[in-house]
């Protein structure tokens, strides 16, 4: 069911009445380093004018599913701020429509954070359950893709299962950080086995279930809090009912720095897997009104997509630039992205690096000096080894400044964070001095 058709014939034409979706957002998703550091892992932007979390909730809509709730836990401001009552995605709703729950404290009780992806939807199950609903859909709200949960409800319904997880291929190395299952000649997964050291299968769990509700209210407990290394392997060795519904289509998890840069950059692709330009199936944001992208006299584009609001005097090489980008005169960006309101000052150089929101950088400098990859970074080796350099949000960048591969510039560093004359050697990382910014809390 496209976009339009789920917004424009209402709730009584929906065919997955009876099914609440949970969408998980309270990750802090630590591997993605200073962008994720002032926000949750969900509302890191993505493919220029999104966040993650729009592709989850836009997959929803599309899909039918109009009773959505979002947990979030980490850093919630920015994605409350960006959901809001859910206009965007037409889940404004009386009855239904997208609620935000987190964490709650009851009287005379402490607070309990979740402690686990199960132990979150158990600390809400009565919320969930409330209406009535006869399937949960538990979804993770920081994969990038496109799917049609009518579909997946469906199949789950006709087999009887207690629970239904979505599969798909994987190479053996993304293996090791995934939920790996064995599957029999009917569907049936037999071995269930979270993130093994020495995976036997390529077939992995994509963190999408489909549950019945009165499956979901017996399996969780509190001694097990995780849906992957707890639940599922219970319900196989239990008896349960668990069944596989496998995924041919485009599923990215940019849950690292590398696997994130890579996503956005197969947009840039002349057929890209995924296509955001298909209006059978729209991902649905929340946008500001800005004017139109200007692209001056002198300026030069190739294979790059530059949202509304961007001013571009330079040059833009197969770069996605959020809205409010503004690249000066003489300036080159190529094989990056650079998210909302960045500036990239005339004459500088930026390559293969990730501009947070509202960064500065200076007049002449160049960021992503040298050969790929180049030294990783001494602080955060796994984080940072490919090349890139990753700027935080608010931070600046000095005029003439020189910034090696594999350098992450923290969140809001300042120009006296610097070193004398802006020189910056591979592998490096720039803290920031500390000193509170008030404008923080206004930018997200």
């Amino acid at each position: 069911m496209s976009a339009r058709r789920s917004i424009f014939l209402g709730e009584s034409a929906l065919r997955t009445d009876r099914a609440v979706a949970v969408i998980l957002a309270g990750g802090e998703g630590n591997r993605l380093g200073v962008l994720s550091g002032v926000r949750a892992k969900p509302a890191v932007p993505f493919g220029g004018k999104y966040r993650i979390i729009d592709f989850t909730l836009s997959n929803c809509v599309n899909s039918g599913i109009g009773d959505v709730l979002v947990l979030t836990q980490y850093n919630p401001r920015s994605l409350n701020d960006h959901i809001g009552r859910g206009r965007p995605w037409d889940l404004d709703r009386t009855i239904g429509g997208v609620r935000i729950l987190q964490p709650q404290v009851g009287r005379g009780n402490t607070a309990n954070w979740y402690r686990g992806t199960a132990d979150a939807v158990l600390q809400n199950l009565r919320e969930i359950v409330a209406n009535g609903a006869e399937t949960v859909l538990v979804l993770s709200g920081d994969h990038i893709y496109k799917m049609d949960y009518e579909r997946f409800i469906s199949a789950h319904r006709r087999s009887g299962a207690d629970v239904t997880v979505a599969v798909r291929e994987v190479s053996l190395d993304d293996a090791r950080r995934m939920g790996v299952v064995a599957v029999d000649g009917r569907k049936h997964i037999t071995g269930f086995h979270e993130k093994p050291k020495r995976p036997t299968s390529r077939l992995a769990s994509m963190g999408i279930y489909a549950f019945t509700a009165e499956a979901l209210a017996t399996w969780l407990d509190e001694s097990r809090p995780d849906f992957g290394a707890n639940v599922l392997p219970a319900m196989v060795a239990g008896g349960a009912k668990v069944m596989a519904h496998r995924f041919r289509g485009y599923w990215q998890d940019v849950g690292t720095l590398p696997a994130y840069f890579e996503a956005n950059m197969d947009l840039l692709a002349s057929k890209p897997e995924l296509d955001l330009f298909d209006r059978d199936w729209l991902i649905l944001t929340r946008s500001e009104e800005r004017s139109p992208a200007r692209i001056g006299g002198e300026a030069r584009v190739e294979r790059s997509m530059i949202s509304h609001g961007c001013v571009i005097e330079g040059t833009v090489e197969r770069s996605l630039l959020s809205p409010g980008v503004r690249v000066g005169r003489g300036a080159v960006v190529r094989d990056s992205i650079i998210m909302f309101d960045a500036e990239i000052g005339a004459g500088a150089v930026i390559d293969h690096a990730i501009i947070d929101k509202e960064v500065k950088v200076g007049r002449a400098a160049k960021v992503g000096v040298g050969e790929l990859p180049g030294a990783p970074n001494r602080a955060n080796p796994e984080m940072l080894a490919t090349g890139l350099v990753v700027i935080g949000k608010q931070a600046q960048v000095p005029d003439g400044a020189s910034v090696a591969r594999n350098v992450l510039v923290d969140a809001e560093a300042s120009l006296s964070d610097w070193p004398d004359g802006g020189v910056v050697k591979a592998g490096t990382t720039i803290k920031a001095g500390g000193a509170w910014n008030p404008r923080r809390a206004l930018v997200r």
